[in-house]
């Protein structure tokens, strides 16, 4: 009984969901696609944060992806539909080289989190370096293709918000596939005590590195539909440690082991820095996000499981 309850009340949410964008204005669905997208790429982190592999490091993939869809984009007129899976791809990449390098001679924990910052910010002062091709520190804004799906282009935001939500399905549906997967029990595994899983047999650098390379991926897409919706390019808020913090944050916030987590989470801050921000705005810059930096703290002080991980559990207690 309760089962089916869980269900229909999770069927009434979903169709709200999808009519939703039709009854509120611009603005809200504008919120509502960053939300989303933020959502998704939160979840993608989760699926090594979750395992115990803290990456501060993830606005790299992010700016890879976005980047190079991007300047394919602009300079090849390649649609971001191609144009995604190369960044996807070319991030991956660096996922393996940096995944095997840290995981071959040991580096994890704190170490491990401390490398994948720097390759955020390395990744960022390559962006600007390359100016020539990137517009430097200045960032770039994409071509102009009216409304098209084949070049992710519209002017209508509810385009952006289906796309988006598409996303978050996808990034579910692959966290359910890997809790049902060879890669699921092992990570548990290693997570628990790496010596004894690897005494057991289980090929501790493939897994690791494995799971590295699919959040990697993934997250690479959602920057090239981040670029795509939001259509101006910029190292500082697609790549380096300040858009790493905040993926991080967000899955932290709402509960990285859980499915739905990263979606509170994000929620949760998209919604307290427009608000702040509506407040505030230009009168005291600087408060909203020292208020939400106060907020976060608390919350991870008092709440380590995440909100929606500690309601989660209070619940399946009683």
């Amino acid at each position: 009984m309760k089962r089916s309850y869980l269900y229909f009340l999770g069927t009434l949410i979903f169709i709200g969901v999808l009519i939703f964008p039709h009854f509120v204005s611009n603005y809200i669905i504008h919120i509502a696609v960053l939300i989303l997208i933020w959502s998704y790429v939160s979840t993608v982190w989760a699926y090594m944060g979750r395992f115990g592999l803290v990456s501060l490091g993830h606005g790299a993939f992010l700016g890879i992806g976005a980047y190079t869809s991007g300047l394919l984009f602009n300079n090849f007129h390649l649609t971001p539909l191609v144009g995604m899976f190369i960044g996807g791809i070319a991030a991956a990449i660096v996922a393996l080289i940096l995944g095997y390098a840290c995981f071959r001679f040991g580096v994890i924990g704190d170490y491990f989190a401390l490398v994948t910052l720097a390759l955020a910010e390395v990744i960022m002062l390559l962006i600007i370096a390359l100016r020539e091709f990137t517009g430097g520190s200045l960032g770039f804004t994409l071509n102009k293709m009216g409304n098209s799906f084949l070049y992710l282009s519209s002017d209508s935001k509810i385009f952006f918000y289906y796309l988006a939500l598409a996303f978050v399905i996808l990034s579910i549906l692959i966290w359910k596939k890997i809790d049902k997967s060879k890669i699921y029990k092992a990570m548990r595994a290693i997570g628990e005590d790496e010596l004894a899983s690897a005494s057991l047999g289980i090929n501790v650098i493939k897994y690791k590195v494995i799971i590295t390379i699919i959040s990697a991926f993934l997250t690479a897409l959602g920057g090239s539909l981040y670029g795509q919706y939001i259509t101006y390019l910029n190292p500082h808020t697609l790549s380096g440690v300040g858009v790493s913090l905040d993926i991080a944050f967000k899955a932290i916030l709402g509960g990285m082991f859980n499915i739905w987590g990263p979606t509170v989470g994000t929620i949760l801050i998209v919604t307290m820095e427009e608000t702040f921000r509506g407040i505030f705005g230009s009168h005291f810059i600087g408060v909203s996000e020292v208020l939400y930096g106060i907020a976060l703290i608390c919350f991870i002080i008092f709440l380590p499981k995440g909100i929606y991980g500690t309601i989660v559990n209070k619940l399946s207690k009683k």
